[in-house]
């Protein structure tokens, strides 16, 4: 079961225990994990469809948009599979390269769906603030930069973990309590001094979600600084109206982000698979919420799914 060099001393498989303490609850709780990741699949891929064949729809807003349910969909497959293999087959085992694959997938997307909200902020704020300089601000070249920079920002500070979960000895036994390759649950199994692994995924997690959250918090500042200036309330309303399926999403991603962290802090002593349930809450949710909030309060997006279930109805009449 061991793969040897001269660094490390690793499995060659790791077995997921699953939701410890509920295993006998799997087939039931597969249930609503495989109906959200199911909407979460339709979802994200009607949206990029929509969004490709529509020119009207190959603005700043919608483009970060694009990218947003592209990242949900890669976050959501990188552990979702997985996971009902799990609970419908009893799947258990995982390579041990394949494990550390989906960590980095996983924590990756996380990074770079806190990113894309940050621009999705960005957009709002030119839009609102800068209604008249808005085409000249955020033009396609730079639309693309803010793309890639925020994968790059993601694939530099997660590349490093994969590496050194290599260079461990694992003699803790090659059982995960999780239902996926979560960081902290494989450190657990190693023998060593993980205390850099321990500082390090704090501080990416903190760095993101702090300085993200801070950047989207002053955005929205100086846009309700902004709304609260127009003369009318209708325009107010309106202004403030574009904002809402944004705001939605934030709270979406962040919102389980905080409930958990708190919760890991204020309820150390709470059962193992409380933790493990937010954990994939935390997962699921965004990918799921965001194209029902984007569909729902986006009137262009709105009229495209309308037409597009009625052009089949006609065509099926």
């Amino acid at each position: 079961m061991f793969a040897n060099n001269i660094n490390s001393t690793h499995p060659v498989a790791f077995l997921l225990m699953g939701i410890p303490g509920l295993e006998h609850l799997h087939i039931w709780i597969s249930i609503p994990f495989c109906s959200a990741y199911t909407l979460a699949v339709l979802g994200n891929c009607t949206l990029l469809f929509i969004i490709r064949v529509d020119a009207a729809l190959h603005e700043p807003m919608y483009l970060f948009l694009a990218m947003l349910a592209a990242i949900d969909l890669v976050l959501s497959s990188s552990t979702l599979p997985k996971m009902l293999a799990l609970f419908w087959l009893r799947d258990r085992e995982i390579n041990f390269h394949a494990c550390l694959a989906q960590m980095f997938f996983l924590h990756s997307f996380a990074i770079m769906e806190s990113a894309m909200l940050l621009a999705m902020a960005f957009d709002r704020y030119v839009a609102i603030c800068k209604p008249l300089h808005y085409t000249m601000i955020l033009t396609k070249p730079l639309i693309i930069k803010i793309g890639l920079a925020s994968v790059t920002r993601a694939v530099t500070l997660m590349t490093p973990l994969p590496f050194l979960l290599r260079r461990f000895h694992y003699c803790r036994g090659t059982v995960i309590a999780h239902c996926y390759c979560e960081h902290m649950a494989v450190v657990r199994l190693v023998c060593g001094d993980t205390r850099f692994n321990n500082i390090y995924g704090i501080a990416v997690a903190m760095f993101i979600v702090v300085l993200d959250l801070l950047f989207v918090v002053l955005s929205y500042l100086f846009i309700l600084r902004a709304v609260l200036k127009l003369a009318s309330q209708e325009a107010r309303y309106k202004a403030f109206g574009t904002c809402v399926s944004h705001i939605g999403a934030i709270l979406a991603f962040y919102t389980p982000v905080v409930v958990s962290s708190v919760m890991h802090r204020v309820a150390r002593q709470a059962a193992p698979h409380v933790h493990i349930l937010l954990a994939n809450f935390y997962l699921l949710f965004p990918p799921m919420v965001n194209p029902i909030i984007y569909g729902v309060k986006t009137k262009q997006i709105r009229e495209q799914v309308l037409g597009l279930f009625l052009r089949k109805d006609v065509k099926g009449g």
